[in-house]
């Protein structure tokens, strides 16, 4: 990037008001973005944010509609610049060097690692694509100076906005029952939007978080099983959980996908059903004071937006 904006003739030494610092968000009305620019505003940040649909102005936003390879109307500097959205996208902006910052937060993937082993081919190149967008941030980064941070979010829901644990609710809606196999208690790390928003901040002025790479987990780690059993506890009226023998519950998957019902859930997601998806985020917690909730959903946050 090019070189951040200087400092001389600050307001300090002129005996005015400091300006708001600037952040630059991407994918500000995305799940994370949004509860980040709401916490940015609240903290007294200047913020401009970016989104591929138009949106409306307001606390203290101001919105530019584009993609990351055409966005007209950057600011020429910021203090911060946040991804929020795709990536490998955001990786390819940021090496272009179009705006000065000293400061990068971008939001990756647990499934980074989860799914570089994956039975599925489809899920073997997400995972390379979002270890192969980390490492060119990280190059560009280096090369122009930038302080980077990168944070991997586990299972994300709060926003009813998420393709794990909302889409677990609204089949249980409509099922009027889920139904697991008994061997489903692999465990499982599901994490709120607003502590994602939160970690993204606090790591802002820590320097030891530059250049590292976050697991950003819920509080509690859980069986898959009992994850489920959370979810439609918070819905009313509360859904049948039923647990059958995995050859049954097999067959039963076979014969929806069949009907195009769960045509998404492949094989390798049934896999995971049964494995350790738990990560380590003792880091996140020594270096920037990450401190997540227990999964405890309510109802409004697994239902989608209207």
């Amino acid at each position: 990037m090019t070189e951040a904006r200087p400092d001389t003739a600050s307001p300090e030494r002129a005996g005015l008001p400091t300006p708001p610092r600037l952040a630059l968000v991407f994918g500000g009305s995305g799940q994370i973005g949004v509860p980040l620019l709401r916490r940015l505003h609240a903290a007294g940040w200047a913020v401009v944010a970016v989104s591929r649909q138009p949106q409306h102005g307001g606390d203290g936003v101001r919105w530019l509609q584009g993609e990351l390879d055409r966005v007209e109307g950057l600011p020429p500097a910021a203090d911060v610049v946040f991804s929020c959205g795709p990536s490998d996208a955001f990786a390819r902006w940021h090496a272009r060097g179009e705006l000065a910052c000293r400061r990068v937060i971008a939001f990756s993937s647990t499934s980074a690692e989860v799914k570089r082993a994956s039975i599925d081919d489809a899920e073997r190149a997400v995972a390379r694509r979002l270890l192969d967008a980390e490492e060119a941030l990280f190059e560009s980064a280096s090369h122009c100076g930038v302080a980077a941070t990168v944070l991997r979010p586990t299972l994300v829901y709060g926003a009813g906005r998420d393709l794990n644990v909302t889409r677990i609710a609204q089949l249980a809606r409509r099922l009027h029952g889920f139904a697991l196999p008994s061997d489903a208690i692999g465990l499982r790390q599901p994490v709120h939007v607003e502590d994602l928003a939160a970690a993204a901040i606090a790591c802002i002025d820590v320097p030891a978080t530059h250049g590292g790479t976050y697991a950003v987990t819920g509080g509690e780690t859980l069986p898959y099983r009992e994850m489920v059993a959370r979810v439609l506890s918070a819905l009313q009226p509360s859904p049948r959980l039923v647990s059958l023998p995995p050859a049954l519950f097999r067959t039963i998957l076979a014969l929806a996908r069949t009907a195009g019902v769960a045509r998404d859930f492949n094989d390798a997601a049934l896999a995971r059903m049964r494995e350790d998806l738990a990560f380590d985020a003792t880091p996140a917690k020594r270096d920037f004071g990450y401190a997540p909730r227990g999964f405890s959903p309510t109802e409004a946050e697994l239902t989608p937006p209207a």
